[in-house]
């Protein structure tokens, strides 16, 4: 995203190089001067005169008034021009803002009137620029009524084949106005603080970018300097001076926590020491900030801007209820339903901002990244203490009842939450896109507050029936690349007749808008909607699971405990990754590695050789477990044997392990035959989640166990018995051989085998 920044200032740099080349020469109206009406015009897109509007005055004009336009001409083409004149012609006036809004689509020819041409000395080469001043009357210009009035700058040359025609225009408007409107409408600004995170999951500085985005004419520079520039009075009811129009700062507390360690002194990038360069830049524009903010109510936005669309959809509430800046008294689980006693969030947020800023930002007020929440998303963050919601016109259904095209504008409404109507402010679409694109929009910056002036003057002049009057709400993106002088110029005019400057606080109290609250349906699936790549968004979620298991695990508050890995969630599911699909896979992906690792930091130690030995048959097998975390964790061991056979392994239970010791445990055995045992030994959370590495070990043992010493002495009982066998078939053998001796003479005995 800062590279798209970078890359889109240096291309207005190049385009606006050439204009600080040339001396002002100054054009006034002659009517002997006009020329025949110009050739044929060429398509507008080949006019070679760029156009630059510096002074448009006054804002409004009362009839009979003069109109001053000044502003520069520059030579974009690769000719020389000559014989340059300009002049201004009028469109048909406009009365109401829908009738504007029409004209955008059908524009106006700006033939009802026009002023004299008016010469511009010298030629313009190619690359060369002018200055010019043009006056006319609104009598010149046939300006009879009150209202807005389309004006188009006509700029005519010769070229070098003799040819006069329109070179260059520009498109603008003057408001007449008589007397201003019975009823004001109150104007009220909610200014975003906000850049994309440049530290990495572990928390250290990926890049130092930031360094530039604080420095003189960086972006955050020109935002910040808009509210500097603010011209201040002695309002009614003060005693000390301070700005004419109250604005409302959002503010991303990660934006000021970068800062803040910028700030400290030296820091690394990437690794390498002292590589940061911002300290000094750092410091300056967070002093700047603290006196702005003295003067102008923070709203503390959630911990890194989260996407709560994008994390509601991909079934991740807890991680917005974690990240808002006020603690939830219910937790919510992945289902979005409460948890008694669950991992309680803590307002890191809030306490971050008062104690870096001096104040107490509001932390009831929650702005819509995109301008749109679901209506689950409401529910989710007003369990975690959010009252009211900021969403922009074309989040609802019924956008004209804010815009002011059907009735009075009203920026206060409510919208149909999951629970019930949600208080809502509504910010005007139009005139907060305005803001944002003033520094590119077509003539230049005067041209776009001129615009903005108009739109405003328009809805003041309509008539209301509520007596509260109108009310308005200008939010730019949260990426505003601001001309500080331009966008204070557009918050003071609402210092105008017609117009009052407001808070957000005057809003809530204000008319109530006609909008039956039905948000519009958002286009295409859930996460690509919320803007989120859903590959990032996939790996945010695996991270958020490992996250949750550890979390299990951790003795004592886990909130605690894995707070800077939750603040690293936040960061990588920042809605300020919307548009950079590769940032943000790249961040999110180096979230899900990070919270992988912290695994790899509770494991077992496998012993020196592999192998060990047990001097009984009941000796126990004895493991270390290394705990390199900072918090203490609670761990089941999983001792398994290959096929279960001669030895037996008995239950430890869940064991705690201090924070960066080393633990060792007594396993339970039983051997039931002496050997070589092939263990395997792992850890895991006590939610089951694998934790450091399996080890392998060789269990030996020479003891007999139960079974073979009853083999043994089975053994030797039947040794035995075979012994006393043979002694008493020998005893036998001896007293039949005496026998035989004692026979008598002539005794015949039967042969020993029979006859043949």
């Amino acid at each position: 995203m800062t590279r798209r920044r970078s890359a889109r200032v240096l291309a207005t740099a190049l385009l606006t190089l050439p204009l600080l080349a040339a001396a002002p020469v100054a054009a006034a109206p002659s009517a002997a001067a006009a020329p025949a009406a110009p050739a044929p015009d060429p398509a507008a897109d080949d006019r070679p005169v760029a156009v630059e509007v510096t002074r448009l005055d006054p804002r409004t004009v009362a009839p009979g008034g003069t109109v001053t336009v000044e502003g520069r001409l520059t030579n974009t083409g690769t000719e020389t021009l000559t014989e340059l004149t300009l002049r201004l012609q009028r469109g048909a006036v406009v009365t109401t803002r829908a009738e504007l809004l029409a004209a955008d689509a059908d524009p106006d020819p700006v033939t009802a009137g026009s002023a004299p041409f008016a010469t511009v000395a010298g030629e313009l080469a190619p690359g060369d620029e002018v200055a010019f001043t043009y006056t006319a009357t609104t009598a010149d210009l046939g300006m009879d009524r009150d209202g807005v009035h389309p004006l188009l700058l006509n700029v005519n040359a010769t070229g070098p084949d003799g040819g006069k025609s329109r070179v260059g225009e520009v498109r603008t408007s003057v408001v007449q106005q008589t007397a201003p409107p019975a009823t004001a409408t109150s104007v009220a600004w909610l200014w975003p603080l906000v850049e994309p995170t440049h530290r990495d999951a572990a928390g250290g500085f990926a890049d130092d970018d930031l360094a530039a985005e604080v420095s003189a004419d960086g972006r955050l520079d020109r935002a910040l300097a808009v509210l500097e520039r603010l011209p201040t009075a002695v309002l009614p009811g003060a005693v000390e001076p301070g700005p004419v129009a109250p604005v409302t700062l959002a503010v991303d507390p990660v934006l000021v926590e970068e800062l803040a360690l910028m700030a400290e002194g030296p820091y690394a990038v990437a690794g390498q020491e002292g590589a940061g360069t911002g300290t000094e830049a750092a410091a300056a524009w967070l002093d700047r900030l603290r006196a702005v903010a003295a003067d102008h109510t923070v709203v503390a936005l959630p911990y890194g801007d989260v996407d709560a669309d994008a994390l509601q959809s991909a079934g991740l509430p807890a991680v917005v209820t974690r990240s808002l800046p006020r603690a939830a008294q219910d937790p919510v689980d992945g289902d979005g339903g409460a948890v008694v006693g669950g991992d309680s969030p803590g307002p890191a947020g809030a306490d971050l901002l008062a104690e870096q800023l001096g104040i107490e930002p509001r932390t009831d007020l929650a702005w819509a990244a995109g301008g749109s929440l679901r209506a689950d998303t409401l529910a989710t963050l007003a369990d975690g203490g959010v009252d009211t919601v900021v969403l922009d016109s074309g989040a609802l259904a019924a956008a004209d009842a804010v815009l002011g095209l059907d009735g009075g504008a009203a920026a206060r409404a409510t919208v149909a939450g999951d629970d019930g109507p949600v208080p809502a402010l509504v910010a005007d679409g139009r005139l907060s896109d305005l803001v944002g694109s003033a520094r590119t929009t077509e003539g230049g910056v005067r041209v776009a507050e001129q615009r903005y002036l108009a739109e405003l003057v328009l809805l003041s002049q309509q008539p209301v029936a509520d007596p509260a009057g109108q009310s308005v709400l200008v939010a730019p993106p949260r990426d505003v690349d601001p001309d500080p002088d331009a966008v204070a110029a557009m918050i003071t005019d609402t210092a105008l007749p017609g117009l009052r400057p407001a808070s957000l606080a005057d809003l809530a109290a204000g008319p109530l808008s006609g909008a039956d609250g039905a948000l519009a349906p958002a286009d295409g699936d859930p996460p690509q909607a919320a803007g989120l790549d859903p590959a990032a968004l996939a790996d945010v979620a695996a991270a958020v699971e490992l996250r949750d298991d550890l979390a299990g695990a951790v003795v004592g508050e886990p909130a605690d405990a894995l707070a800077p890995y939750d603040a690293a969630t936040a960061r990588a599911a920042s809605a300020s990754w919307r548009g950079d699909p590769e940032g943000s896979r790249v961040v999110a992906a180096d979230l899900r590695a990070t919270l992988g690792g912290l695994r790899e930091q509770v494991s077992l130690l496998a012993p020196v050789e592999g192998s060990y030995s047990l001097a009984s048959n009941d000796a126990p097998l004895v493991l270390t477990v290394q705990n390199d975390l900072p918090f203490a964790v609670r761990v089941l061991v999983d001792v398994r044997t290959r096929d279960n056979v001669g030895l037996a392994i008995g239950d430890v239970g869940v064991l705690e392990v201090a924070p960066e010791q080393r633990t060792t445990l007594q396993v339970p055995t039983q051997l039931s035959q002496s050997g070589r045992f092939a263990v395997t030994a792992a850890l895991t959370t006590p939610d089951g989640g694998r934790l450091g590495d399996p080890v392998a070990i060789q269990v030996r043992s020479t003891t007999y166990g139960t079974i073979s010493l009853s083999i043994t002495i089975g053994a030797a009982v039947l040794l035995g018995l075979l012994f006393l066998r043979r002694g008493v078939l020998f005893v036998l053998r001896r007293r039949r051989g005496a026998a035989e001796e004692e026979q008598p003479e002539g005794t015949v005995w039967p042969p020993s085998r029979s006859p043949v």
